[in-house]
């Protein structure tokens, strides 16, 4: 099982829980990443997990799903986890987002949107969102090791600064545009 395995696996079970608890009434709200409301972050992070199962297996990409339901974002985010403590999951390259890469990579990447959008959707709809400790700092490493390209091609803001002797997923949310403090 590769070092990533359990973040992925504590952060799929927090993103199935808000997900589960978000209600009709707050898919229009604002999130945290501005250029989504919570109905078209649901619509963001399935597809995106969706993918990132198909990566973790190995499995041709297919066009993104669409109208992503709190239910099935949840059901989606169980299945990522799975896929990713699955055999051979991290093992050579795999098509995933913008095209090939390692397959580690991918599972970086999949951590972080799981920390990053899971946040932005508890914030958004008033729910907590807490990781353990070393979970925190396995995105705080994830977020560090892609900054440059997320900022580069509009995924992240600029850095907030947070206060050093911050919580790690404080410096995470920081380390990609987000304020920690976000309150709508």
């Amino acid at each position: 099982m590769n070092t990533l395995t359990p973040a992925i696996e504590e952060c799929a079970a927090a993103v199935a829980a808000t997900a589960s608890a978000i209600r009709v009434e707050q898919l229009g709200e604002r999130t945290p990443c501005e250029k989504f409301t919570v109905a078209e972050l649901l619509d963001h992070l399935g597809g995106t997990l969706a993918s990132s199962a198909r990566a973790a297996r190995k499995e041709p990409q297919s066009e993104a799903d669409a109208g992503m339901s709190p239910a099935i974002v949840a059901r989606t985010a169980t299945e990522v986890a799975a896929a990713w403590a699955g055999p051979g999951a991290y093992e050579g390259t795999t098509v995933f987002g913008p095209g090939e890469m390692p397959a580690t990579l991918a599972a970086t990447v999949t951590l972080e949107e799981l920390a990053l959008h899971g946040w932005d959707l508890a914030c958004a709809t008033g729910q907590p969102f807490t990781l353990g400790d070393a979970t925190a700092r396995a995105v705080l490493t994830a977020v560090e090791q892609i900054a440059d390209q997320a900022r580069s091609n509009g995924g992240y803001g600029p850095p907030i600064q947070v206060a050093p002797d911050a919580p790690a997923f404080h410096q995470a949310l920081g380390a990609s545009g987000r304020d920690p403090e976000w309150n709508g």
